[in-house]
């Protein structure tokens, strides 16, 4: 059912709102550029780039421009609009958004045949300080840069750096910023701090066990089943969680990665169309993390799943636009998952989740789903649903 033609249209040119720039706002766009170039397409996001996001951890190694996309690029080579504006509203907004067909930005008014959201869920609260890095931090400098910042402006001769957060995204920079220390011949001591008894929980266990080797082969500490209280004055402060018992280890700064907050999630029905109070929206859809598809498909908040539901939803846009208006359901199933330990080791699933894959193969396997994602930015769409 993916394949084209989606329909016979009902008219020559539609016009599509998407709102958020991320992954699945960058499949929505290219997937309608790529079947109905004529379709007039406003992206809406208060960036002035789109961000690879799971890429931010190679900014130990790689420049950082080498994974940020000018929206300005993007409206050159898909003839879209870009809108730099940050947009907040509630279920009954999008009732009205489907009534009116029509958006208000910054005085501006957007009419459109069909909306879609993509915003990505919002990361954890933390007080920001000077001692403090989060993910947004490595979307404005480097990691390289950032950390021998940190290092410089310590006058300790074997100071520690923290890492928080066992989940995929704190492994890879925990790993990334280990090799980044071995580089540069610094003495410094690397700590993880997890609230949880293992790392990667929402992986196989087997992920665990390797990455807890290949951490004690490379002396980073590890604190399980610790909370975050914070960072400052040289040392974190964490409380554990079995003893709720409070205690501090010296820090001269922590990476924060506490997970997004899983609130105001949109659901969907298995055509990515958005539902409030048991009503579909047919021209308001979503995609991303922010979504939750009452299908069979995977609605696990990665990458993969926000490509696959932004294509889907650019298929249904132009199937519901068209005669004779049958939509196509979300069944993705991921096939495999992988997390980088560095520039040369990886684990990872391929096929089933008992199909442990590591090092050089788990490796090839995540560089590939890169360059596809990479290829689909620059115009070549390889994927094949």
């Amino acid at each position: 059912m993916a394949l084209l033609p989606f329909n016979i249209a009902k008219q020559k040119k539609i016009k599509v709102v998407i709102i958020g720039g991320g992954y699945a706002g960058m499949a929505t766009l290219i997937t309608l550029a790529r079947y109905a170039s004529d379709t007039s397409i406003t992206i809406i996001d208060p960036r002035d780039q789109h961000v690879k996001t799971t890429h931010l951890h190679e900014t130990f190694r790689y420049p950082l421009e080498d994974i940020l996309v000018p929206f300005h690029d993007i409206e050159n080579r898909f003839g879209c609009r870009h809108i730099k504006a940050s947009i907040d509203f509630t279920c009954q907004d999008l009732h009205r958004f489907q009534e009116d067909r029509r958006l208000i930005v910054d005085g501006e008014v957007f009419d459109f045949d069909y909306l879609v959201v993509t915003v990505g869920c919002r990361d954890r609260v933390v007080e920001e300080s000077h001692e403090k890095l989060l993910l947004k931090d490595f979307e404005a400098t480097p990691g390289s840069e950032l950390i021998t910042k940190i290092l410089n402006s310590s006058n300790q001769s074997n100071p520690s750096i923290s890492v928080v957060g066992g989940g995929a995204t704190g492994i890879q920079f925990l790993f990334e910023l280990r090799f980044f220390l071995n580089r540069i011949n610094s003495e410094t001591t690397l700590n993880l701090v997890h609230s949880k008894g293992r790392v990667l929980e929402l992986f196989p266990a087997s992920f665990n066990d390797y990455v807890q080797s290949r951490m004690q082969d490379l002396e980073i500490n590890f604190y399980p089943n610790c909370y975050f209280y914070q960072q400052q004055s040289g040392q974190i402060q964490l409380t554990n969680r079995l003893t709720e018992k409070r205690f501090a280890l010296p820090s001269i700064a922590s990476l924060v990665f506490l997970g997004k907050e899983m609130q105001n999630n949109l659901s969907a029905n298995a055509f990515g169309q958005v539902i409030v109070n048991h009503q579909v929206l047919p021209n308001v859809f979503t995609a991303g993390d922010y979504s939750n598809y009452e299908s069979i498909g995977s609605n696990a908040r990665t990458a993969q799943a926000a490509v696959r539901k932004g294509k889907l939803t650019a298929r249904n846009i132009l199937r519901h636009a068209g005669f004779p208006g049958l939509l196509e359901p979300y069944v993705h199933q991921d096939l495999g998952s992988v997390v980088n330990l560095g520039a040369h080791d990886a684990v990872g699933w391929l096929g089933t989740r008992s199909n442990l894959v590591t090092g050089i193969s788990a490796l090839a396997i995540k560089e590939i789903v890169e360059a596809q994602y990479d290829l689909m930015l620059s115009g070549v769409d390889t994927y094949l649903v």
